[in-house]
């Protein structure tokens, strides 16, 4: 019986409810004889790790070595012939095999009792098993089990061997039985675990210092978002979850930490798609006597460092296209990009008349008092955005859509700030920091007055980050990563709900 990557499951005879009434009066009759879920069985080996080391050698040199092993898993497949069984146990492991190991139960080496209590057992029990490693007649890896043992009753039935779990919604809501059943999404997270892993590596091997900053803001800042609100009982006053850890990463290179990072978790109380849950990571990092082309520089090397040791290549394939994060990313200014991927000429991204009717013209909206600089940015948003589909930062945004980002000195109407688009979508955006204290107050008051119109996303004013910046912040960069859309690249998910273990969903009815 070989393994394949599809995973063998329970194929329900009968009604579930059915199915789950048996398994309980079995766990009923264990609970008699006292030994309803032991905790005494300590696993030495994992699958993956077994078929590494002997995968590849010959039964007549393997199981002359009569090599010991005791493993513990989910039985996933149950062969039951008479003297002898056979079960796929599926562990913790990952490899070519997806932690699967064949056992093969006989009556001569687990004894009558063992054998008879197994053929009782169900698929979705987990077991736990000593025995010696052998090859089949059809080459399988196998263990040639000298006892085997219950040690988890499981009252619920896998779905069904052919299908799996088909409505993807029950897989966001039952992702555990979905990392059982499906290879694929166990493939993504550990992808996920080993990116996360490279990137906080990488940072540290740069220079740069770990920090954590608080998740409950008295000011929310640090992005234009809607935050959501809570109340500190013990202080007896608003706070907010934290939408971006910008401002206080800010504060500590004020202090005189000259890098530092933060993988964080944020919220923003907005719409749910396939780009936005409201809970997501990112990792905001800050360089003291950067530049924002300094910044992009690196950035480009975060994302193709964690590309290569998440996936082994830097070249993806994304919805069937192919991405390359290997050569050096292109760089277009907001007008550039128009003229390049919208059709207009150069006169025609200055004509703010010209920019509003193809803005209505996408179904987006355009209000009176728009400057031709949010024009511009406007119609970016609604025909170019999704074009990008090549790694290509978008530089010279307009001050109006920058309120944190440094003025250009060659024209003060556009901020030294960077996105970064990829298959169409937003992955990071950084900018050389605004440092002047007086400045920075400006913008915060001309946010404030926009939140006083009705703006929800609109900033605050943070006052005790303008006393911060009346310190002294030296010259500064800083960028922020959507780490879930970086992962939806690296495993080719169309969805961020497929990245996310847990992702927010309706309650249930």
């Amino acid at each position: 019986m070989n393994s394949s990557a599809s995973v063998d499951t329970a194929v329900p005879a009968a009604d579930p409810n059915q199915l789950m009434a048996e398994r309980r009066e079995k766990l009923a009759a264990l609970r008699r004889q006292g030994m309803p879920f032991p905790n005494d069985f300590k696993p030495r080996h994992h699958a993956a790790e077994l078929h590494h080391r002997y995968g590849e050698l010959p039964n007549e040199e393997l199981e002359p070595q009569a090599v010991p092993v005791a493993v513990a898993g989910r039985m996933m497949l149950k062969r039951v012939m008479g003297k002898a069984c056979f079960a796929t146990l599926q562990d913790g492991s990952f490899g070519d095999t997806h932690g699967r190991i064949q056992l093969y139960i006989t009556q001569d080496l687990v004894g009558p009792e063992a054998l008879a209590a197994f053929k009782h057992w169900d698929l979705g029990d987990i077991l736990g098993c000593e025995g010696t490693l052998f090859r089949t007649k059809t080459g399988e890896l196998s263990i040639k089990a000298t006892s085997v043992r219950l040690l988890t009753k499981s009252l619920r039935p896998l779905p069904d061997k052919f299908h799996g779990m088909s409505d993807q919604e029950q897989k966001y809501r039952q992702r555990y039985v979905d990392l059982i059943t499906d290879v694929t999404a166990r493939a993504r997270f550990v992808a996920r675990s080993k990116a996360l892993s490279s990137i906080r590596n990488h940072m540290v091997e740069h220079g740069f210092l770990e920090v954590e900053t608080p998740m409950l803001h008295p000011i929310p800042g640090g992005a234009n978002a809607k935050p959501f609100v809570t109340h500190h009982n013990a202080l007896d006053q608003q706070m907010f979850l934290r939408i971006a850890p910008e401002l206080y990463l800010k504060r500590l290179v004020v202090g005189g930490f000259e890098r530092v990072f933060e993988i964080n978790r944020s919220f923003r109380n907005e719409g749910i798609s396939v780009r936005h849950n409201p809970e997501f990571t990112m990792m905001e990092f800050y360089a003291a006597y950067w530049n924002h082309h300094d910044m992009m520089d690196f950035t480009e090397g975060v994302l193709r460092h964690a590309a290569r040791q998440a996936t082994g290549s830097a070249l993806l394939n994304y919805a069937g296209k192919t991405i390359d994060l290997d050569t050096r990313f292109t760089r277009l200014s907001v007008c550039e990009a128009l003229v390049v991927h919208a059709g207009l000429s150069e006169a025609e991204t200055r004509d703010a008349g010209l920019l509003r009717t193809r803005i209505l013209a996408a179904g987006e909206e355009a209000p009176a008092h728009w400057t031709l600089a949010e024009l511009q940015f406007g119609l970016f948003e609604a025909a170019v955005e999704h074009q990008l589909w090549q790694p290509t930062f978008i530089i010279d945004y307009p001050v109006e859509v920058s309120p944190l980002a440094r003025a250009s000195d060659t024209d003060p109407s556009i901020t030294e700030r960077f996105e970064l688009f990829i298959a169409g979508r937003e992955v990071a955006n950084g900018f050389s920091e605004l440092n002047d204290a007086e400045d920075q107050a400006a913008r915060f008051l001309a946010q404030a007055a926009n939140k006083e119109a009705g703006d929800e996303e609109a900033m605050y004013y943070d006052a005790d980050f303008i006393r911060a910046l009346e310190y002294g912040m030296p010259p500064t960069a800083g960028c922020g990563i959507g780490l879930d859309r970086l992962v939806m690249l690296l495993t080719d998910s169309a969805s961020i709900r497929d990245v996310l273990l847990f992702p927010a969903l309706r309650r249930e009815a």
